[in-house]
């Protein structure tokens, strides 16, 4: 099948309202502005940035997506705009408001409303009978129409909503000014062949199909909702909602990197393209799953990290005599780092930032400037640098860059062994958020659990802090001779008093002890922050979920959760 007998198909993302989601995950608004800026590098043509009613902080953080992530035109020449910033509200006028309010900053903006279809939904939840759905449906379009041209209107649980009835529904939204229909299997109930079929009967059998664009939500409970997704494409659908690593609600969404790359790898077999860079696949999905603390599975699709791993020997000898034997990608094809190249202690700046370059960084004077000081030191303790080696240091002090902490970590030292109660002494220091005076404060606490938690005692106590631990992962970044591989720790944690509210850290270094010390430093940072704001809102009287606390914390979250 060629390319000017395919249509375009529409990627829209929904990592950062969806994908946030997932239980445990909560991203700051500088990080969900970042994410915001690599899917736009991408080539995402829809990004959902959030649920701007939700809370203050949702609002907020979509109306400066739109502001400053709205405009950019970096690596999308092929598409000629950028992207399309997305608001979600119900189908409830005040709703539609704040989520116009939020992306009309955006020179592309769009406005998504949703309300439930099926009848155990009517009857359980809303408590409407079909005409008075109908009539809300209708009502919210129209409404939204009036502020902005792109609407995009979702029947929730269509999967199990009445065929004939849905078709009442979306063709009054159509006459109403819906631009786009989003089918969404809420519960992943359906298989592959029943929501092709769904997707089918809905283009052919609803009044004005013709004028919109047809688009697919799946969710993966049953494990089927890239096959679902794909099914929908062959049977009409040209826009798909999808998540950075599959992330979402209970078993996630569709992954995007799997439907951009089933494309890819069939040219011939679907009737749609799109101007996704595959080169900055690898990327984005280790950025959202740092930000997020959701570690991507070994063995994921595409982006994991036995993706294109190969133990077995026939294997092996058959991809070292020909690659394509048992690989249908090549890792370079969505931008896996390769370790063929190194560098080490004796490298320069100048073969440093040609290698940044090649592998698609840009940075300011200042960040390279970080990002080499920081090679530097790993070079010193590593033989070899490897391109994934490289990744991992960016992806780390960027982040670290990205935002400023309120205490910063000074030193660590710890004694441990065998028989031995492990010691560490921690030193930080903090930063005055009112006048910006430094004090350094030294702490020293003992652990029978080993040295690791020994350095977390001591930084609660240096911060006057009390988390709960929530998770704790290691893994090894590349090979390494001699044990010098590159650690990367993940940890997540929340207060004892809002155990509803999670916050992540990530750190790197070949010294797993310091890596989980830089690591827990950055989580305990974020919630600093957040309960400054929290702190600065509420003095301002403004009702946000920064100045929310215990069950009123948990009601904020609750709202995020809705089913499209």
């Amino acid at each position: 099948m060629s390319r000017s007998t395919q249509d375009k198909l529409i990627i829209f993302d929904t990592t950062l309202r969806d994908g946030e989601q997932s239980p445990g995950v909560t991203l700051h608004i500088q990080e969900k502005i970042e994410i915001a800026k690599q899917l736009s590098k991408l080539g995402v043509d829809v990004c959902e940035a959030g649920f701007p009613v939700a809370s203050e902080g949702d609002f907020a953080a979509v109306e400066r997506i739109a502001k400053e992530v709205g405009p950019l035109m970096v690596n999308r020449e092929k598409l000629g705009k950028p992207m399309i910033i997305c608001g979600l509200a119900r189908a409830v006028k005040n709703d539609i408001q704040r989520a116009y309010d939020a992306v009309k900053h955006a020179p592309l903006h769009r406005i998504h409303t949703f309300l439930a279809t099926s009848d155990i939904h009517l009857e359980h939840k809303l408590r409407i009978s079909r005409d008075e759905c109908i009539a809300r449906a209708t009502e919210a379009v129209r409404f939204a129409k009036s502020l902005c041209n792109d609407v995009e209107f979702s029947p929730e649980d269509s999967g199990r909503s009445d065929p004939e009835f849905l078709c009442k529904v979306l063709g009054a939204v159509i006459a109403a000014g819906a631009t786009t229909l989003n089918i969404p299997d809420t519960v992943g109930y359906n298989t592959p062949d029943e929501y092709g079929r769904i997707i089918h009967y809905l283009i052919q059998h609803t009044p004005g199909a013709d004028k919109v664009v047809w688009s697919t939500h799946c969710h993966n409970d049953l494990g089927l909702a890239t096959a679902n997704t794909l099914s929908g494409i062959m049977n009409g659908a040209r826009q798909v909602e999808v998540t950075i690593n599959g992330i979402g609600e209970r078993a996630g969404n569709t992954a995007l990197e799997e439907v951009v790359m089933a494309l890819y790898t069939h040219p011939k077999t679907f009737p749609v393209y799109s101007h996704i860079d595959t080169q900055q696949i690898f990327r984005t999905s280790q950025l959202v799953a740092n930000k997020t603390g959701m570690a991507v599975q070994a063995n994921k699709a595409i982006v994991g990290a036995n993706a294109f791993a190969h133990e077995s020997g026939i294997h092996q000898d058959g991809v070292l005599k020909h690659q394509a034997t048992y690989e249908i990608i090549n890792p370079s094809v969505v931008g896996v780092p390769s370790n063929s190249l190194v560098l080490g202690k004796h490298s320069g700046r100048n073969a440093f930032r040609t290698r940044l370059t090649q592998l698609g960084y840009h940075l300011s004077e200042a960040e390279f400037q970080r990002a080499f000081e920081r090679f530097k030191r790993t070079a010193d303790s590593k033989k070899a640098v490897t391109d994934t080696d490289i990744v991992a240091i960016i992806d780390d002090e960027l982040g670290a860059l990205s935002q400023t902490p309120a205490i910063e970590l000074r030193n660590v030292q710890v004694t441990s062994g065998t028989g031995v109660i492990a010691t560490a002494t921690v030193e930080v220091v903090s930063t005055d958020p009112v006048d910006g005076t430094e004090s350094v404060q030294v702490d020293a606490a003992i652990s029978r659990n080993g040295p690791i938690h020994a350095v977390f005692k001591a930084i609660e106590r240096l911060v006057e802090v009390n988390v709960t631990l929530l998770q704790y992962e290691v893994r090894a970044v590349s090979g390494g001779s001699d044990g010098d591989a590159l650690g990367q720790v993940s940890v997540k944690l929340c207060d004892v008093q809002l155990p509803h509210i999670h916050f992540n850290g990530t750190a790197t270094d070949t010294d797993v002890v310091l890596a989980s010390a830089r690591a827990f430093m950055a989580a305990i940072n974020r919630m600093i922050l957040h309960s400054r704001a929290h702190g600065e809102k509420a003095a301002n009287g403004e009702n946000g979920d920064a100045a929310m606390t215990g069950a009123e914390g948990a009601e904020v979250i609750d709202r995020r959760k809705v089913g499209v």
